[in-house]
């Protein structure tokens, strides 16, 4: 492995690290309504026996801004679909209608707020220590080149100051990451 290879293996870890969390954040209820709330709604449907992704049974709308409308394929998977949104942690209740499902999205109280924002902070934390864990792959690979005699001291100082300024400017977006998503939580 040469270092060039390497810096490019801790970069795309950290760069999906980012995106890991950006995919979490959509699924983070902020008082509006947005199809990506449901996407990754597990439904176990019966008649198919087996678990699914509401995004694989439905088409998800927003025709008003604190609605949600979900459109099943099969008008034979309402019930499931209606069920799981349910029981899901986003304390929605969605309502049947004809060949869809209606899924009011209300005010978020101020308690469910400061909940919401502990849980972007959670989420934040997970995607540092991806962060963190790409960091120390890097640092191991110069190492490991070192020891392979392919990168000389020096060479390995700098492998390993540039794998930190890589873990830096992830780091750094990932705060402005948290920053915006807790501000859109805590907005009014």
């Amino acid at each position: 492995m040469d270092p060039q290879e390497s810096l490019l293996e801790v970069e795309d870890a950290m760069q999906k690290a980012l995106e890991h969390l950006t995919h979490d954040f959509a699924t983070v209820r902020t008082g509006k309504a947005s199809p990506t709330l449901l996407e990754n709604i597990d439904v176990f449907v019966h008649s198919y026996g087996s678990q699914m992704k509401l995004k694989q049974l439905a088409v998800i709308s927003v025709p008003e801004p604190r609605l949600l409308n979900v459109s099943p394929f099969d008008p034979s998977t309402t019930q499931e679909i209606e069920r799981a949104i349910r029981e899901s942690k986003l304390g929605l209740n969605p309502v049947a209608a004809d060949r869809s499902i209606r899924v009011p999205i209300p005010e978020l109280s101020e308690e469910r707020r400061v909940e919401m924002t502990k849980l972007v902070k959670q989420l934040g934390e997970e995607a540092k220590v991806r962060i963190r864990s790409a960091r120390k792959d890097g640092m191991d690979a110069a190492k490991k080149m070192k020891a392979d005699n392919v990168l000389t001291e020096d060479g390995q100082k700098d492998h390993e100051a540039e794998v930190q300024q890589l873990t830096d400017k992830y780091v750094k977006e990932i705060e402005e990451h948290v920053a915006a998503k807790e501000a859109e939580v805590m907005k009014v």
